[in-house]
């Protein structure tokens, strides 16, 4: 096996998130950038792209740009549900055609204290997640509501094994 993982321009230099695209098509339109980009490179096999966001209320959660960020980001979670929602590509490469779903997720997330927030800001573990925040931090009160918990880490597996059956990979 073999693991690529798309240059970070895959997704930065895709066009922003319109007020008409449905945030799933959005994730979908990442992962395509991010599948086409390792294609590019010539690889052969199974390619498995995926983009991640949370969404509360309907303002989108990205990566954190930096802790201010996070912050904003976190105080608007506090105490509220949000959905997490994962493009996913999967393409056999050179003879397949790619193929996408989406997968959703619902999150609640309890109430953050100040003392909390700046704890968790100082551990460093918002860095590099949709929404400022891991499912996988036991230290947050976020609880899954429904859907996968491995769509909420950003690798939604029984979608991917679901796709990988229906193109007889396995």
């Amino acid at each position: 096996m073999t693991v690529s993982v798309p240059p970070e321009s895959a997704e930065d230099s895709q066009p922003p998130r319109g007020p008409a695209e449905p945030l799933a098509d959005y994730v979908v339109r990442l992962a395509r950038a991010k599948a086409e980009a390792v294609a590019a490179t010539g690889v052969v096999g199974v390619l498995v792209a995926c983009d991640t966001l949370s969404d509360v209320e309907g303002t989108v959660l990205g990566k954190p740009a930096d802790a201010a960020d996070a912050r904003r980001m976190l105080e608007s979670l506090s105490g509220r549900r949000h959905r997490v929602l994962t493009g996913v590509c999967v393409w056999r490469i050179p003879d397949g055609q790619p193929r996408f779903a989406v997968a959703e997720s619902l999150l609640e997330m309890g109430p953050l204290s100040e003392e909390f927030l700046d704890w968790y800001l100082a551990s460093g573990l918002w860095q590099g997640k949709a929404g400022a925040c891991g499912f996988q931090d036991e230290r947050l009160p976020l609880r899954l509501v429904a859907g996968s918990p491995s769509n909420v880490v950003g690798l939604p597996l029984e979608l991917v094994r679901e796709m990988l059956a229906e193109k007889r990979f396995d």
